[in-house]
C-alpha cells in the first residue's frame, strides 16, 4: 500500500506535490498535535475568542483536504482507512495557534528595543581614573633624595636583600616614567626629574658593586677569562626576583633613551652587568635585541659599546645565544647600508669589521652562514644573467649587494687561514666577476671599482691569486681621454659613495681625472700585494704594455704624468724581482723553497712596497678630506671669468669710435665680419658661456687653444710685419684682447 502511494506521488504535479507532500510530512505530527490537545482540554481549555479567530485557519485547511479527495481519491480513501483522527484537526490546530501566540509574547517581551541608547560619559571614567590613582598613591612612596642618600650610605656600609628591594623597585618606578608606564603598580614615585637623574646615576655608579657583595661573589684575577656566574651563590635564589626585575629595567631604559652620553653610559654599567644576564635567559636575549640595534644605528660610541657586550655575551656562551645573533647582526647590516654618504661610511665599515670579528667566534657557525648568504647573493646574480630586466639589475646593482660582497671578502680575509672557510673564496671571486660583467658600461664605473677593491682585499689577505688586472686595464682601453669634455666642475667626484654615474657626470673634466686617480691607486694597490712573489715579472707584463700604449695615446699632461710614475715603479719592482731570482739556486717546482724565498724579500722590502707604505699615508689624509666632505679648492678664491657678448662689443665700438677714426676702419670692419662668420669660433663662445668655473689656467689654456683654431684658418698680419710705431689698428687690437690659441696639448685643471 505505501508503494502504491508512492508510485502515485511520482505521478503527481507540483501543486499536488505541495498539497499531498504537506499531508504526508505532517501525519505524524498531527497524531502529537491531537494527544496534545486532549491534554489541554482536560487541564486548561482554550478560551472562545481564540477558537473563533483560528476557526477560519481550520476551515481552509479543511477545503485544501477537500480538494485533494477531487483529485486523488484513492490516497484520501486511504487516509480514512487508516487514521480517521488526522482529519479532525480544528481544536488541535487552535491549541497549535495558541502556542505559536504565546511564544510571540515571549519574544516580545525579551527583544524589546530600548527607547533611547546609553550614552558612555567622559567625565565618569575620569573620575574611575582619578580615583584609582588616589588609591594607588596612598600605597605608594615619594622618592627624594634623602632616601637616595639613605641607600647609598647603606649599599656601602652592608648591602641587604630588603634595601636591594627597595632600590630595585624604586628603579622600575624612574623606568616606568620614561615608557609612560603610569598604571603599572609600583610601590614607589618618582615626580621630579632631578630624583630621577640622581636615582639612575646611583644604580649606575653603585649596584653592580653591591650586587657582588651581597652574593658574596669574588672578584675575577686579570689573567682569568672566564666568567664567575653570579648563580653559583647560595644566595642567589633568594634574590633572584629582586636581580630580574633589575636587569629587565635597565633593558626597558636602553629602549627609552635618546641622548647618546646618556646610552653610553647606562652600557656602561650593562656590560657590568652581562654574568648577571648569562643567568637569566629571557631577560638576556631582549638585551641582545636591544644591542644589536644600538650596534646598528647608534652613535660611535654607542656601537662600540654595544659590540663589546654583544661579544661578551656570545664568547661565553656560543653554544646558546652566536648562531641568532649572527642571524640577526647580518639582517641589521643589511637594512642599514642600504644607503651611502660620507657621514654613514665609516659606520658601515665599523659594522663590517666587527660583524668579521664575530664570525670568527666559531668557524663551523660561520661556514653555515657564508654559504646560505653567498649562496642568495648568486641567486639574485643568476636572476639577472638570465631575465635581463631592469628590476633584476636593480636587485644586483645597488648598495646592499656590494657591501654584503665586501663584507664576506673580508670575513673570509680575517678567518684566514681556515680550512672550513677556505672553499668558498672561489665561489665569491666568481659572484663578484659576474656582478662586474653583468652591465658593462661607462656609467657603472664605480661599482667595477668597489667589486675590484674588494677583490684586492680578498686576494692579499688569502694569498690566492684573483686576476684583478683585467678589469682596470679594460676601463684604459675604453674611455678617450683625449676627449675634450663638455662641462667643468670644481668640486671632484667622490668615488667612494657612488655607484652609478650621470650623463652630466660623464661629460664633466673631474669624472676622468678621479678615474685616473682611481685606477692609479688600484694598479699600485694590487701589485704592492703582488710585490713579493716570485713570478712577478710575469704578472706584470700585460700591464707594462698597456700602460705604454696608454702614454703614445694620451696627451692630457698630468695623466700622462701618473701612468708614467706607476710604469716606473713597476718596472724597477721587476728588475728587482729578476735580479734576486738569478742568485736563486733551488727550481720552480720546490714549494717550500720559493715560500722561504717570497718570505725573505717581504721582510727586506721591495721598491714598490716601501713607496707604496709612504703613499698611503698621503693618500688615507686626501680620503679622510673627502669623506668629510671638504672640497680641494675651497680656499682658493678663483676669479669667475665672464665673456662679453656680440652686442655688448659692438656697443663698446660705438662708444669708443672717435679715438679710433683713421682710414683703415673698413679693413677693421672686414675682420669683424670674418671673425663674427667663423663656425668655429662661434662654438668656442657658446662653449664657454657654459663654463662659468673655470679657474684662472683653464681659461687661459682654452684661450690659447681657441687662437690656434683661429690662425689656423685666417692668416695673420701681424707674424709678417713687425711695425716700430703703433698703428690705429694695432691699438683697436690691443683694447679688445689677444686672440685665441689651440695647442694639441690639454692641461688639467690638478695642481702639480
Amino acid at each position: 500500500m505505501a508503494g502504491k502511494n508512492k508510485r502515485k506521488l511520482e505521478d503527481l504535479s507540483v501543486d499536488e506535490f505541495m498539497l499531498s507532500g504537506f499531508d504526508s510530512d505532517e501525519e505524524d505530527d498531527c497524531e502529537d498535535e491531537e494527544s496534545a490537545q486532549q491534554k489541554g482540554k482536560n487541564k486548561n481549555p482554550a478560551p472562545q475568542k481564540t477558537s473563533v479567530k483560528k476557526k477560519g485557519k481550520a476551515s481552509e485547511h479543511k477545503d485544501q483536504l477537500s480538494a485533494l479527495k477531487s483529485k486523488d481519491p484513492e490516497f484520501y480513501k486511504f487516509l480514512e482507512q487508516n487514521d480517521q483522527k488526522l482529519l479532525n484537526f480544528d481544536d488541535s490546530d487552535s491549541d497549535l495557534e495558541d502556542e505559536d501566540e504565546d511564544g510571540d509574547e515571549e519574544e516580545r517581551m525579551y527583544h524589546k528595543l530600548p527607547s533611547q541608547l546609553e550614552e558612555a560619559d567622559d567625565d565618569e571614567e575620569e573620575s574611575e581614573k582619578d580615583a584609582k590613582q588616589e588609591k594607588s598613591s596612598k600605597h605608594t612612596t615619594r622618592v627624594t633624595e634623602e632616601m637616595i642618600e639613605n641607600w647609598r650610605n647603606g649599599l656601602r656600609k652592608e648591602p641587604t636583600p630588603n634595601l636591594i628591594r627597595d632600590i630595585t623597585q624604586a628603579f622600575k618606578a624612574a623606568v616606568a616614567t620614561t615608557k609612560g608606564e603610569s598604571d603599572e603598580l609600583c610601590r614607589y614615585t618618582i615626580s621630579d626629574s632631578t630624583v630621577f637623574n640622581s636615582l639612575v646615576l646611583f644604580c649606575i655608579k653603585d649596584m653592580h658593586v653591591a650586587l657582588n657583595k651581597m652574593l658574596k661573589l669574588k672578584a675575577p684575577d686579570k689573567d682569568q677569562k672566564k666568567l664567575i656566574l653570579p648563580s653559583s651563590s647560595p644566595r642567589w635564589q633568594k634574590n633572584q626576583i629582586d636581580i630580574k626585575m633589575y636587569v629587565a629595567g635597565i633593558v626597558k631604559l636602553l629602549s627609552s633613551l635618546s641622548q647618546a652620553t646618556v646610552i653610553s653610559a647606562v652600557l656602561r654599567h650593562a656590560n657590568q652587568m652581562v654574568p648577571y644576564y648569562l643567568c637569566l635567559p629571557k631577560q638576556c636575549r631582549l638585551f641582545l635585541k636591544s644591542l644589536i640595534k644600538h650596534w646598528s644605528t647608534g652613535e660611535e660610541t654607542v656601537r662600540v659599546l654595544a659590540f663589546l657586550a654583544l661579544n661578551k655575551i656570545c664568547r661565553h656562551k656560543q653554544e646558546v645565544h652566536l648562531n641568532s645573533v649572527l642571524k640577526q647582526m647580518y639582517i641589521a647590516y643589511v637594512q642599514n647600508c642600504k644607503f651611502t654618504s660620507p657621514t654613514t661610511l665609516p659606520m658601515i665599515n665599523f659594522m663590517q669589521r666587527t660583524l668579521s670579528e664575530m664570525y670568527s667566534l666559531d668557524t663551523q657557525v660561520s661556514y653555515q652562514h657564508a654559504f646560505i648568504y653567498i649562496r642568495q647573493l648568486a641567486i639574485h646574480l643568476r636572476n639577472g644573467m638570465n631575465l635581463k630586466k631592469k628590476e633584476t639589475f636593480q636587485s644586483v646593482y645597488n648598495w646592499q649587494y656590494v657591501h654584503c660582497l665586501y663584507l664576506w671578502c673580508r670575513v673570509l680575509s680575517t678567518i684566514y687561514p681556515s680550512e672550513v672557510l677556505e672553499p668558498l673564496i672561489y665561489p665569491l671571486c666568481q659572484v663578484i666577476s659576474g656582478c662586474i660583467k653583468l652591465v658593462p658600461i661607462s656609467r657603472y664605473y664605480p661599482l667595477r671599482l668597489h667589486c675590484v677593491r674588494a677583490m684586492i682585499l680578498l686576494s692579499g689577505n688569502t694569498k690566492t691569486f684573483v686576476p684583478v688586472l683585467p678589469y682596470l686595464l679594460e676601463i684604459l682601453q675604453q674611455e678617450d681621454f683625449n676627449k675634450k669634455p663638455g662641462r667643468m666642475s670644481v668640486k671632484p667626484i667622490n668615488f667612494a659613495v657612488i655607484l652609478k654615474l650621470s650623463k652630466t657626470n660623464l661629460q664633466e673634466k673631474a669624472y676622468k681625472d678621479g678615474l685616473v686617480e682611481q685606477l692609479y691607486d688600484l694598479i699600485l694597490e694590487y701589485f704592492h700585494t703582488q710585490a713579493c712573489t716570485i713570478g712577478f715579472p710575469e704578472l706584470a707584463l700585460p700591464t707594462i704594455v698597456q700602460l705604454k700604449a696608454f702614454l703614445k695615446e694620451c696627451k692630457v699632461a698630468n695623466y700622462c704624468k701618473q701612468m708614467r710614475q706607476l710604469l716606473e715603479k713597476i718596472q724597477e719592482n721587476c728588475s728587482y724581482i729578476t735580479a734576486r731570482r738569478q742568485k736563486a739556486a733551488f727550481g720552480v717546482a720546490d714549494v717550500a723553497a720559493v715560500a722561504a724565498w717570497e718570505k725573505e724579500v717581504a721582510e727586506e722590502g721591495t721598491p714598490i712596497t716601501k713607496y707604496y707604505s709612504q703613499w698611503k699615508k698621503l693618500r688615507e689624509k686626501e680620503i679622510q678630506l673627502e669623506i668629510s666632505g671638504k672640497e680641494r679648492m675651497e680656499d682658493l678664491n678663483l676669479p669667475e671669468i665672464k665673456r662679453k657678448k656680440a652686442e655688448d662689443k659692438k656697443e663698446d665700438k660705438k662708444e669708443f669710435k672717435g679715438l679710433f677714426d683713421s682710414d683703415s676702419d673698413d679693413n677693421d670692419d672686414d675682420l669683424f665680419q670674418s671673425k663674427g662668420e667663423q663656425g668655429d669660433s662661434d662654438e668656442v663662445d657658446e662653449g664657454l658661456e657654459d663654463l662659468s668655473d673655470l679657474s684662472d689656467e683653464e681659461a687661459v689654456d682654452d684661450s690659447e687653444e681657441d687662437d690656434s683654431d683661429g690662425d689656423q684658418k685666417k692668416p695673420s698680419s701681424s707674424k709678417g710685419k713687425a711695425p716700430k710705431k703703433m698703428l690705429s689698428t694695432e691699438l683697436k687690437e690691443v683694447a679688445e684682447g689677444d686672440e685665441d690659441m689651440v695647442e694639441d696639448l690639454e692641461l688639467s685643471d690638478q695642481e702639480d
